[in-house]
């Protein structure tokens, strides 16, 4: 048992390295800090949202002050904040969901469905004041991020057992490795970190159990990393953690339909523009406007997947060379060029989707050469092949274009990630990011 000197001499060490840490700027962390918690966001979301535009309707008109066109939209515009609050709230616990990512689509899906309630209900509404919200809302979040949040890197502390090195590779967070089992070690973290299957002795067990009564969190070595690095890497099936390897199937069969229907009605939309782009890859390069490539879909069946041809229709490298698009490609044609980095190419796959054979979102669907060699050079490569195979996927969104076995494997545990939180959520955000995608170009060749 340690002598009181040693215990002395332990917690001014604890000590000085705690003032080490509140080193200046302090006040400035403090203030970000205090500006950064969920309460003042949450209040500050209301103020801005709720009832900032029920005051300007107030300016506006105020004869329709408390109307109850006024009060409805005010209610909505808070239960709204609430949703998108929650939302974020749910989705961020861990620290790799950045907020950038979370922030549009949380507030979109919280306001259409407050307006979607009012609609249905045919209640009487303000729309100067629902737009004035939904457009302050934005504002405020994405202020708050780019002033406050952005410069608050999380600080997680690591409990030194089992398989926990690979997270101090990652460097969007601050790892500090605990030395002894004692809390005040860990006084400026955000949160602990442990591998729950190590053999963890039983007064570093008591360190977590007293972390958690505490209300601070715990996180499973596991999880953290995926949500870190948006992938699952596992290298054998009975080592995963899905809980299930086949994804929830009720969310599954609603996914279909909302495909089918969406489709359905994007198609008219799309006729115009796809006649353009069919006209000018025409007057570009000779050969189909249609390329049509055997792909491999849900379960492993086998269909024809339709894109707009972008690369010279001559160019041949065997069946391997034709799947492979490298950087700087000289088989891509000019308008295809276009194509490939606005992601237009990918409209005939709407076609696709009508036939059942593919999703808006899914893991993209994989050439059948390709396939094969994959499946042939990585484990249980075939297991991506248990949802439906999508236009635009998490993958795509995080890595872009693969052509190497390396690349592949990386993009896989972006694959696996998609299936493990298979969700509506999850859909939402790759949709928002995928207009990003499109809008930039990432990943493309």
């Amino acid at each position: 048992m340690p002598s009181d000197n040693a215990s002395r001499d332990m917690r001014l060490q604890v000590g000085i390295k705690r003032q080490m840490l509140h080193a200046p700027p302090t006040t400035l962390r403090i203030h970000r800090r205090f500006v950064a918690r969920q309460r003042f966001n949450l209040l500050g979301a209301m103020v801005a949202t709720a009832l900032l535009p029920f005051l300007l309707r107030s300016v506006v008109t105020p004869i329709d002050t408390f109307h109850p066109s006024s009060i409805n939209s005010l209610l909505f515009n808070a239960a709204a904040v609430v949703i998108a609050f929650w939302t974020r709230l749910s989705i961020e616990t861990y620290p790799g969901n950045r907020s950038t990512h979370v922030i549009l689509p949380s507030i979109v899906v919280a306001h259409a469905t407050m307006i979607t309630i009012l609609l249905f209900a045919r209640l009487p509404y303000d729309r100067l004041a629902l737009v004035a919200g939904f457009v302050a809302h934005i504002l405020w979040s994405y202020g708050l991020y780019f002033s406050v949040q952005r410069y608050i890197r999380h600080r997680i502390a690591i409990v030194p057992f089992g398989q926990v090195d690979r997270l101090e590779a990652i460097d969007n967070v601050g790892w500090q490795r605990l030395e002894h089992p004692s809390l005040d070690e860990a006084v400026i973290c955000d949160g602990l970190v442990a591998d729950f299957s190590a053999e963890i002795p039983p007064e570093w067990e008591a360190l977590l159990a007293d972390a958690a009564l505490q209300g601070r969190m715990v996180y499973q070595v596991k999880q953290l990393f995926e949500s870190l690095t948006g992938r699952v890497a596992i290298d054998h099936l009975s080592e995963n953690s899905f809980g299930s390897l086949v994804p929830a199937r009720g969310y599954f069969h609603l996914k279909s339909m909302a495909d089918l229907l969406v489709a359905l009605a994007v198609l008219p939309l799309a006729i115009i523009p796809m006649a353009a782009i069919a006209l000018a890859i025409k007057l570009d390069s000779a050969g189909p406007v249609l390329f049509r490539q055997r792909r491999i879909g849900q379960a492993g069946e086998l269909f024809d997947m339709l894109k707009f041809r972008t690369m010279v229709h001559s160019m041949v490298n065997g069946e391997r060379g034709e799947a492979i698009t490298s950087d700087g490609d000289i088989r891509v044609t000019r308008v295809g060029s276009y194509l490939r980095r606005t992601r237009l190419d990918e409209l005939p796959q709407i076609l696709n989707i009508i036939a059942g054979q593919m999703s808006w979102i899914g893991p993209r669907p994989e050439a059948e050469v390709l396939s094969n060699w994959y499946t042939g050079e990585i484990p249980f490569y075939r297991y991506r092949h248990v949802v439906r195979p999508g236009i635009s996927g998490w993958a795509q969104v995080n890595q872009g274009h693969v052509a190497s076995v390396d690349e592949v494997h990386a993009k896989l545990q972006y694959d696996f990630y998609y299936i493990k939180y298979f969700s509506a959520w999850l859909d939402i955000l790759i949709t928002f990011r995928t207009i990003r995608t499109m809008l930039t170009g990432f990943g493309s060749r």
